[in-house]
C-alpha cells in the first residue's frame, strides 16, 4: 500500500531493526464504535504492508469508542502503546498497554484508564524525564473545561498509574495564532523532541482560523518541569495535525501527520522532511 491508499488519523512511525511500523486511528472508526488498532509495516517508507491487527478489545475492556491514537515506544525492552478510549457513561481518558514485539499482541495493563477518572482526557505520550523518571502529558479536553489543558503527569514506573498530581503545562488559548475570543480552544497530540542541542519542544495540535494546525512550544529548563513557551511559527499550518517526528534509518528528520482533518474518510498520513534550524523544526 502506499500512504494516499491508507486512511487512519494520528500516524505514528516506529522505527526498529530496520522495518518502520505505523499505528493510527482507525478512519473508519474514528467517531463511534470501535475495537482495536492496526499496524502498516514498511522498510522504505514508500511501500507499506497491508493492516495487521496489534490490539482488540476483549467483551471485557472497559472501553468500546473513539479507540484513538496509539503511539507505541520501547521502555525497559518491551513495547508500550499509549492510546485513548471511551464508553457510554464513562469519560474519556488515556493509558498504555504492552508487548513483547512492534507486532503485539497488545495487552492492557488495567482494565481502566490511567488519567483522571472524573476529566475528560485524551493523547497521552510517553515522555522519560532528565532523572528517568517516566511522565504521561495528555490533554484534559476542551469539551469539559473550554479553554483546553496540556498536562504532565508522573507515571509509576511500571507505568500503570499516576505517581501524583497532574500539572497543568499551558493552556491552548495563550498562542498569539489561537482564535481569540472564541467559546472553546482544543488541545491535542503532544509529542516530545529532544533538539540537538539540548532543548525540549513539545509538538500539538490545534485550530487557528479554521485550519487544523501543527505548533511548537520549548520549556525553558529542557525538561518536562519548565515553564513552556510557545514559537512563534507554526510547524503546519493548512488543515493537517496530530503529528509526531522519527528519524530515517539514514539519520533523516521526518515529521507525520494526518491531513486533511475532515471529512471522515479522506483523511492520509502526509510526511515531510524536517530540519533543525535556529532553536526550532521547519519544513525542509
Amino acid at each position: 500500500m502506499k500512504l494516499n491508499e491508507i486512511n487512519i488519523r494520528d500516524p505514528f512511525v516506529l522505527p526498529v531493526d530496520g522495518k518502520y511500523y505505523m499505528y493510527g486511528t482507525r478512519g473508519s472508526k474514528n467517531f463511534g464504535e470501535a475495537s482495536g488498532f492496526d499496524v502498516f509495516v514498511s522498510e522504505d517508507l514508500e511501500n507499506w504492508s497491508e493492516p495487521h491487527e496489534v490490539f482488540a478489545a476483549s467483551e471485557a475492556f472497559w472501553a468500546d469508542q473513539n479507540f484513538w491514537a496509539p503511539e507505541v515506544h520501547v521502555y525497559n525492552g518491551k513495547y508500550y502503546m499509549f492510546a485513548s478510549f471511551k464508553a457510554d457513561g464513562v469519560r474519556r481518558g488515556s493509558q498504555a498497554l504492552v508487548a513483547d514485539t512492534p507486532m503485539g499482541p497488545f495487552v492492557p495493563l488495567k482494565n481502566d484508564a490511567t488519567t483522571p477518572r472524573d476529566w475528560e482526557c485524551l493523547d497521552g505520550t510517553l515522555y522519560i524525564a532528565k532523572d528517568g523518571k517516566p511522565y504521561m502529558v495528555f490533554c484534559h479536553e476542551w469539551v469539559q473545561v473550554k479553554d483546553g489543558e496540556m498536562c504532565a503527569v508522573e507515571l509509576t514506573p511500571d507505568l500503570k498509574d499516576m505517581a501524583g498530581e497532574p500539572r497543568l503545562l499551558f493552556h491552548a488559548s495563550e498562542p498569539h495564532w489561537a482564535n481569540k475570543g472564541a467559546d472553546s480552544y482544543v488541545t491535542d497530540g503532544p509529542f516530545m523532541y529532544r533538539m540537538q542541542d539540548g532543548r525540549l519542544l513539545m509538538l500539538w495540535s490545534s485550530f487557528s482560523g479554521k485550519d487544523y494546525v501543527e505548533a511548537l512550544a520549548v520549556s525553558d529548563n529542557g525538561d518536562i518541569t519548565g515553564n513552556w513557551t510557545h514559537l512563534p511559527d507554526l510547524l503546519f499550518e493548512k488543515d493537517g495535525g496530530h503529528g509526531m517526528i522519527f528519524r530515517t534509518f539514514e539519520g533523516e528528520l521526518r515529521f507525520i501527520m494526518h491531513s486533511p482533518n475532515l471529512p471522515a474518510g479522506d483523511e492520509r498520513p502526509r510526511m515531510i522532511p524536517l530540519v533543525e534550524e535556529n532553536g526550532t523544526l521547519r519544513a525542509k
